[in-house]
């Protein structure tokens, strides 16, 4: 594409009337310019992309997209704000992708990975090639690729749309970031459904208040637009047992699904039966009355199956065909996990981080746990502090041996954390090993038949953050050799 046909597409720019090369890609990192491409300067959090915009004429760089007059020796187009910019150029490039899927996003504190995937098998189950973006992978076809981000940028969004395109894709399913969605890296995304799981505290070190966190979770119902699509429909699917979907409703024209298990709504659980092994549940629905069966445990769980059903409605599944993808669910990696090696307790490795997601995690586990329960739970570094006391206080609250250790500590002291964290423990009895991996191989040693153990926090992550190291650390791997080392 000539650059003055993809520049004619942001507005407004700083007219450029001068060379008009061949762009050969759109590139936000230096590093990976190669002759031809396009380089947009970003100013990120610990890095301005404008002081590298040299390099990246020395590299090949072709233009150059900045927010300010720079003296190199190809095109300079001045724009307001570089990252809008970029989602605008990266749509454009890349031939507006999302327009060409049936794209779903999943946003919400809790259960946005497990609801992904859910959706995903239930749409692949229906024999539509299937895409996937979260927090553990992106996934095309069936084959996985490493991501940094839950939700990454505009410009590698778009990228990944246009692979998935090529690849045969029809429909994608992405969990959407509060983060990603206040700083814009969703624009130029076209959701045909937008799905809400829930909102509990979280983020606040970046958002400051829920009220605030609330407002960036509502942009994915306001962005599926105000003008009422019927071919095919947009749809927005919520919880209607939690107040913030009240917000959310409002914020959109879209059609509207809801669920929930407390409130009467479109999607309802009743009579639900719940065991270690699985939970059913009676659906109550505009079409009928169904039972549904699945081998994932928890009420958040029938939250995670409700919403997933409401999205392939929304795709136009049969009903039927969902109930039968749901049953074959087996769930999703590092989320209430268990770990067996043979051994005569429970032990379970969960991504709960949250109080609210350690609390449901907790809840769920002492309808089945015969004696004693273990929580081993930490807090992140450089992340958001109210909330350590209360998850302290929810493992004190609801286990009967409640161990803190460290979690990613990145750049704080982990002793500093556990000391946040025993703010909100006063008068309960718990330990605290600072070593995560000693906390695990304690609560293994002193677990009996019949006892369960929680490990939380980090889930399917398979490293510690200490400082600036990333040293390799699996829950799993660390509870399995301390069973078998018993």
């Amino acid at each position: 594409m000539k650059l003055h046909t993809l520049i004619s597409y942001l507005q407004p720019y700083k007219t450029y009337s001068g060379d008009n090369p061949d762009i050969s890609s759109i590139e936000n990192d230096s590093r990976n310019i190669q002759k031809g491409s396009l380089f947009i300067c970003i100013k990120g959090f610990n890095v301005d992309g404008h002081d590298y915009a040299e390099l990246a004429v020395q590299n090949g760089a072709a233009a150059i997209i900045a927010e300010k007059d720079m003296n190199l020796p190809v095109p300079v187009i001045v724009v307001p704000n570089s990252k809008r910019s970029m989602a605008v150029l990266a749509d454009a490039y890349f031939g507006q992708p999302s327009k060409k899927l049936h794209l779903i996003g999943i946003t919400g504190t809790n259960g946005k990975t497990t609801i992904s995937h859910i959706i995903e098998k239930i749409i692949f189950d229906s024999g539509k090639k299937t895409g996937l973006i979260g927090t553990m992978y992106t996934k095309i076809s069936g084959k996985e690729y490493e991501i940094k981000n839950t939700t990454p940028d505009s410009l590698t969004l778009q990228k990944i749309f246009k692979q998935m395109l090529d690849a045969g894709v029809s429909s994608t399913v992405m969990e959407v970031s509060s983060h990603a969605l206040d700083e814009g890296r969703i624009h130029g995304c076209d959701f045909n459904i937008a799905v809400f799981s829930n909102l509990t505290q979280d983020h606040l070190d970046y958002h400051k208040t829920m009220e605030a966190y609330k407002h960036a979770k509502g942009l994915l119902f306001s962005q599926l637009g105000s003008c009422f699509q019927h071919n095919p429909p947009k749809f927005a699917i919520v919880n209607n047992d939690d107040e913030a979907s009240t917000s959310f409703i409002r914020a959109t024209a879209a059609h509207i699904l809801t669920y929930g298990i407390d409130k009467k709504s479109d999607l309802q659980a009743k009579n639900i039966q719940m065991t270690s092994t699985g939970t059913t549940f009676e659906l109550i629905s505009p079409f009928g009355s169904y039972s549904v069966s699945m081998q994932l445990i928890g009420k958040f769980s029938v939250y995670n199956v409700l919403a997933s059903i409401g999205a392939g409605i929304a795709t136009g599944i049969p009903i039927e065909k969902i109930i039968q993808s749901i049953k074959e669910v087996k769930g999703v990696s590092g989320r209430f996990e268990t770990v067996d090696a043979g051994q005569d307790f429970s032990v379970i490795v969960d991504y709960s981080h949250t109080p609210d997601s350690l609390q449901n995690a907790l809840t769920t586990v002492k309808q089945f746990a015969k004696k004693r329960v273990f929580v081993i739970v930490g807090c992140g570094g450089d992340r958001d502090r109210s909330k350590r006391p209360l998850m302290a206080e929810i493992a004190c609250r609801y286990s009967s041996d409640p161990i803190f250790t460290s979690d990613n500590p990145r750049s704080e002291d982990p002793e500093q954390i556990l000391k946040d964290m025993e703010e909100g423990v006063q008068g309960y009895q718990y330990k605290t090993i600072i070593d995560r991996k000693e906390a695990i191989n304690y609560a293994i040693k002193a677990a009996n038949a019949g006892d369960v153990i929680l490990i939380a926090g980090k889930g399917h992550e398979t490293y510690q953050i200490i400082g600036h190291q990333i040293i390799h650390f699996d829950d799993r791997e660390v509870a399995k050799e301390a069973i078998e080392g018993r």
